[in-house]
């Protein structure tokens, strides 16, 4: 790749918080929810919503490909297609995530698109959620995961993304990156769009617009902000990202960075990135929903036993996010789009952990009954 000139990160991270604006407007707009998705089938048989979630991982595979093709982003430089395939943290962090979820009434984008809407339960999921993802990353839950979890795995001589695999038997890497797209993507959008329920307004809007905001994500972090030889270090980088590598929509990790930047506001080291930027632009763009649609209401917990299970909730969100590397957005969507083996497994791990929690409580309800 070409070397792109330096960009300054206040560029990266005002990209990144419209980009989070928009998100949280037509989240909120569209009720676009994994969870939401999940519960309808499990307990109404209406795909609907799921239908939506499909159709942006369609757009957001077909559009990461069309991306690699024209050399204006490449998925090697993301951090989801490394060769060390964790196939344990993907689904225990990925099964923790989908519990989680379930416990804390919604993943990670819809708890920042409740709390624009005045959802005060919300706000305590982000404020535990940020402490139980940072304990995985950096405290107590991170040395159980490194040492239980991440050393379980799988060591590729390529990448885990499915057009590496194909590659290495003898295809050229853009047939079969064009290959790969082509059936996978294609197929979950004919999926997605094969019943009459998805051709309505708020599926085709929440599903095209979703997927294409990843799209401007990996476009943002990893084209516009990559640099091939930084001028004080002269090795790659990426500017104005907490990883270091291309990034785009997810929302676990950045809500732990943006709980630590408003911490230590004077530690001149902790600086606004684009994970940050993202996920306070879907506060504010579901708040901006919510004042104009009149939608926007005070919200808090009914009784203790709601207020302990959103906190368990958000703890193993925190804790099964960054083990599994991401949620139902960063790795159901964004990781999704580079068609790599740990987010797909992550992805399944997710939607089974929550429709078997669903499932429990449906009985523990019956039950009490």
């Amino acid at each position: 790749m070409m070397e792109e000139p330096l960009v300054a990160a206040t560029t990266i991270t005002s990209l990144a918080f419209a980009i989070g604006i928009v998100f949280g407007f037509v989240g909120n707009k569209t009720n676009f929810c994994t969870l939401g998705a999940v519960s309808d089938i499990v307990n109404m048989g209406d795909w609907s919503r799921m239908r939506m979630w499909m159709l942006a991982i369609a757009v957001a595979v077909l559009g990461t490909a069309v991306l690699g093709l024209t050399g204006l982003f490449d998925v090697s430089k993301s951090i989801y297609t490394g060769s060390k395939l964790i196939w344990l943290s993907s689904i225990v962090g990925g099964t923790c995530f989908g519990i989680g979820m379930t416990l804390a009434s919604g993943c990670g984008s819809k708890t920042l698109i409740r709390i624009g809407g005045g959802n005060l339960k919300s706000l305590v999921v982000f404020v535990f959620l940020g402490i139980g993802a940072y304990m995985t990353m950096r405290g107590l839950f991170g040395v159980w995961r490194v040492r239980f979890l991440d050393s379980v795995a799988i060591e590729l001589p390529h990448g885990q993304d499915i057009p590496s695999f194909i590659a290495s038997a003898g295809m050229a890497p853009e047939t079969a990156l064009l290959a790969a797209a082509t059936v996978i993507g294609g197929g979950l959008l004919v999926a997605a769009l094969s019943s009459r329920e998805a051709w309505r307004s708020d599926v085709l809007i929440g599903g095209i617009v979703i997927g294409s905001l990843t799209l401007v994500g990996w476009y943002v972090s990893g084209h516009l902000g990559f640099v091939a030889e930084h001028p004080e270090t002269l090795e790659e980088a990426f500017i104005g990202t907490n990883s270091g590598r291309a990034e785009s929509l997810t929302f676990v990790a950045p809500v732990a960075y943006t709980l630590e930047l408003l911490m230590l506001w004077s530690d001149s080291s902790r600086v606004l990135t684009f994970g940050i930027a993202s996920a306070l632009g879907v506060i504010v763009g579901s708040a901006l929903y919510a004042l104009f649609s009149k939608g926007f209401r005070l919200e808090g917990f009914r009784d203790p036993d709601d207020l302990i299970r959103h906190i368990v909730g958000a703890v193993l969100m925190g804790f099964g996010g960054v083990t599994a590397f991401g949620c139902t957005i960063g790795q159901g969507i964004t990781g999704f789009s580079t068609l790599a083996l740990g987010s797909i497994l992550t992805t399944a791990a997710i939607i089974a952990g929550a429709a078997a929690t669903m499932k429990i409580q449906y009985w523990l309800m019956m039950r009490e009954g």
